[in-house]
């Protein structure tokens, strides 16, 4: 009876699996990443954001119907209708005429086979404007952002590390630039870019009005980086790159920078949806792309000067603001998707 007890002890001893082969292990990255695909959230946006990336930058290489720029000169007829009333003996006359006039250019046609979205005012394509003007807009939104991302880490790096004069001298550069007015500012430089002298293409002032923009827009990063790093250069690591006596810029950027970065990619992704807006302003009040070339701002900007076009034609302003709300909607989705996976305990 003992031999058979040992006998069954030993059977189990035998089948157990260490515990080390029991545990699965799992890197940050991977514990992020599902993290961020359990949110519903998350994922929604996220298949809005590449929904849009695919809309812009390949539709024009599968729709070639029509290109950016190419009026529909196919011609339409219009009818106007005059009513003249006159009175002959005491008796009232009214008289219709219909003049029949042809023009050159198919503006403000209705949605079709020929033109999915119909055409704006001018005779352009409104589907495929549609397509080049989400390029524009969120090239220059990405770009615009990496740009304040990478001024904000190096100026805050520095002003968080060293501190003492350099720190007091660039929190003092961003004080300044905090109080200065974006939009009046803006609205002088493009005023001057459109001197002749200066002769900038139409389809690059954009890029000019958003770099000027993030070069006075980087304190908010610049201060998140300083706190950041002022805080995490006390810590015990810290300490041991110094004893190893390692340079100022490698324990920046390859130690303190690093530990940041969670930090600046949350913020990264919800900055991408203000910028959206902010293009879409200046575009908006005329001061971006100009004609023939769009943007979602300038699709839009038509109806400023064309009431018919508000309350007649929805087909052609539409779909730009649908545009806009989807990409500021799929960038802080993804936003918030990136904070609650960077961050657990930031969801309770």
């Amino acid at each position: 009876m003992e031999e058979k007890k040992i006998n069954v002890a030993e059977e189990s001893h035998d089948t157990e699996a260490p515990l080390d082969k029991n545990v699965r292990l799992m890197s940050p990255t991977r514990m992020v990443v599902r993290r961020f695909f359990r949110s519903r959230l998350s994922i929604v946006g996220l298949i809005m954001v590449i929904g849009l990336f695919i809309f812009s930058f390949a539709g024009p290489l599968v729709y070639t119907a029509w290109g950016e720029i190419e009026l529909d000169e196919s011609g339409k007829t219009e009818y106007a209708t005059a009513v003249t009333t006159y009175t002959v003996d005491g008796v009232e006359y009214t008289v219709r005429q219909t003049t029949e006039k042809s023009l050159k250019d198919n503006f403000l046609a209705p949605p079709s086979s020929e033109h999915i979205l119909g055409t704006d005012n001018e005779g352009y394509d409104i589907f495929v404007r549609l397509m080049y003007g989400g390029r524009i807009s969120l090239t220059v939104s990405f770009l615009a952002v990496f740009l304040i991302t990478a001024l904000g880490v190096v100026l805050g790096g520095i002003a968080g590390y060293f501190g003492g004069v350099v720190d007091n001298v660039i929190m003092r550069v961003c004080d300044v630039l905090i109080c200065l007015p974006g939009i009046p500012i803006l609205l002088i430089i493009s005023t001057a870019l459109d001197a002749p002298e200066y002769g900038v293409p139409a389809e690059y002032r954009i890029y000019l009005l958003m770099a000027f923009l993030s070069l006075i827009s980087w304190p908010g990063t610049a201060r998140l980086v300083r706190g950041q790093i002022l805080s995490l250069r006390e810590q015990e690591y810290m300490v041991a790159a110094e004893a190893m006596g390692y340079s100022a810029s490698r324990k920046i950027f390859k130690h303190l920078i690093p530990n940041v970065m969670p930090q600046l990619i949350v913020q990264m992704s919800l900055s991408l949806g203000s910028m959206i807006l902010y293009e879409a302003t200046l575009s908006y009040l005329n001061l971006g792309v100009k004609a023939p070339y769009a943007a979602w701002g300038t699709m839009i900007n038509i109806i400023s000067t064309n009431q018919d076009i508000l309350q007649h034609h929805l087909n052609v302003w539409v779909p730009a603001g649908v545009c806009i709300v989807i990409a500021v909607l799929g960038f802080n989705f993804v936003g918030d998707g990136l904070r609650d996976a960077l961050d657990p305990k930031s969801r309770r």
